[in-house]
Formats: C-alpha cells, structure tokens, sequence
C-alpha cells in the first residue's frame, strides 16, 4: 500500500508541475488599428495593444525596434494601451507588434499588424468584364489600370470579410474571378503599390451585380478609407474569443487538479479500506487459528484425562481379590 500511495501522490506533484508550467507560458496580446489598417496619408491614427488584466506594462515595437513602453490601463477584465500617429507618412507605415509584462514573465509577441499608408500616388481606375451583371456560374476579370506606373496591385472587397487580392503588374494588373456564386457579389475598389506598406489612393468603387439574386445593401459604403472599419471589429470579436479561451483553459486546468485529487483521494480510501478489510480477516484469520487450538487441546486433553481414569479402573480391578481369595 505505501508504494501504491507514493505513486499516486507523485502523478498528482508531477501533472501539477506540468499544468503550472503551461501557466507560465502566457497568451500573446492582441494588436489593432483604429479607424483601419490602411490610412490616408496626413490622417491620424491610433495603434491598440490589449492583454490580460495581469499585465503590467506593454512594449510595442516598430519595424523590429522598441517604439514605445507604456504602463498598463486596466478595463474590466483586461488592460490595453495604445499609440497615438497624429499623422501617417511613409515614415510610420510599416510591421507593428507589441508584448507584455506580467510579474517576471514576458508574454509572446502579437501577430503582426501592417500599417499602410493609402493616397500617395495617381488614382487607379477600375473596370469589369463583360459588365458590372454577371449570370451565376460565369466566369468575370477585374483590371486595375494606373497611368504612372506601379509594381503592385491590390483589389479588395467591402464587408466584413474585406478580402484582399495581390497581382504584379506594370500599369495594369488583371483580377480573374469566377465562376460566380452569390459570394461574389459586393463592392470592389483598387489600389496601385510600391510596396506593402505604400499605397496609391483607392479606385472609384465598381459594384458587381448577379442577375436573378437578391443585390440590396451592395451599394459603396461613403469615404474609400472606411474599407476596413470592420477589421477593428473582427479584431475586437477575436480579442474576446482569446479571453473566453484564456478563461475556459484556465477552467478546464482547475477541473483536472480537482478531477485529480478526487481520483487520488478515492484511490487512497480505497486502499485505506482494502488495508483495514485485509487487517480484519487476518485478525478473524487469527482467532479462527486460535479457536481451533484451543478446541484441539481440549480434545488432546479430555483423551488423555479419559485415558487416565480407564487406566486408574484397570488398576483397581486388577487390586480386588477374587472370589475365594483369602
């Protein structure tokens, strides 16, 4: 039983050991912009980092390098901090990312976040073929065209999905879609690009149709810089899903100590029970012994004593004097 017991207790110190060591890893943060990822030049822009309400101080960084390191603002359940652009040049455009302290500890870095700047070259136009109304299942071409000369497009869709396409291309760039299903209709617009991080202004905005489909809502949604107000969104909506992870797997780390211990202490009155049930039948065991010693010796001693007085009878009946004897 002690060995059995040392083992048990030892699973539960080293699993214990192991769930502590996965706490130590913390959750990267989230990193977002505010109004949108891509930003008119001269615009102001806000960049957000948010953790856990543990963390104490954030480092952002810029391009690889420290940019700012700021103490920790905590809301609710959790804490951020942010970074304020009064105005985005190419200067500022480029790959952010941000961590967080919390004790000791150092959190992963955030995904990275790519800050455009839009609004620096020529107006791109944008055209469809064979025309703005397609039927389902035929095939459509976007074309991108910028009279100054790029390197880079990018064609993007309006929405929640705000799906992005990357051609290479001279002055013009070709977008081939299809076959069309009701996921394609929407709004489309372009953009010229020296790079990643440096964009033209946007195209006018082409609204493609399918006939015989229901195309209400599609038309532009105003100013082409709000194309992606709804990534601070989904970006928000993702930072609330990685809470509700964070707290589930916290949870489900408690539900296995407890799950755990309770199988340890089942084990241990198992065995407590097992060892006091085998006490006992080596105790009636015992008495069971000694009760038929006890009854074997009687027996012995009866036999002799019966054999005793048959002797004593022999040797008086041997001692009276018969009949006739004087």
């Amino acid at each position: 039983m002690p060995s059995t017991l040392t083992a048990l207790l030892c699973l539960q110190l080293c699993l214990s050991q192991r769930i502590n060591t996965e706490e130590q890893n913390l959750p990267k943060p989230i990193i977002w912009a505010q109004p949108s990822t891509r930003v008119p030049k001269g615009t102001p822009v806000y960049i957000w980092c948010q953790g856990p309400q543990s963390a104490s101080e954030y480092q952002l960084f810029f391009r690889g390098s420290i940019l700012d390191l700021k103490k920790a603002e905590s809301h609710r359940s959790r804490s951020k901090v942010n970074v304020f652009i009064p105005q985005m040049t190419l200067h500022t455009a480029g790959e952010y990312a941000c961590f967080y302290r919390s004790g000791e500890l150092q959190s992963e870095p955030s995904d990275p976040l790519d800050l455009v700047v839009t609004g620096l070259y020529d107006t791109p136009k944008l055209q469809v073929h064979p025309g703005h109304e397609v039927t389902l299942g035929e095939n459509v071409t976007f074309f991108c065209h910028l009279v100054s000369g790029t390197s880079k497009f990018f064609l993007l869709k309006e929405g929640r999905s705000n799906q992005v396409q990357q051609r290479y291309g001279n002055r013009q760039a070709e977008f081939p879609m299809g076959p069309m299903t009701r996921a394609h209709r929407g709004t489309y617009r372009c953009f010229g690009s020296y790079s990643d991080y440096t964009w033209s202004s946007p195209s006018e905005p082409v609204t493609l149709l399918i006939s015989g489909v229901e195309n209400t809502s599609l038309a532009p949604t105003g100013p082409a810089y709000s194309l992606d107000y709804l990534v601070f969104d989904s970006t928000t909506e993702e930072s609330g899903l990685q809470e509700d992870s964070a707290f589930w797997d916290h949870t489900t780390q408690n539900l296995i100590r407890i799950g755990l211990a309770c199988v340890v202490l089942m084990a241990v009155v198992w065995l407590l029970a097992e060892d006091w049930l085998s006490r006992k039948r080596d105790q009636e065991g015992t008495n069971r012994s000694a009760s038929w010693e006890c009854r074997r010796r009687w027996r012995v001693q009866r036999s002799l004593e019966e054999e005793q007085r048959d002797s004593i009878s022999m040797s008086e009946v041997k001692a009276t004097p018969g009949p006739g004897t004087i």
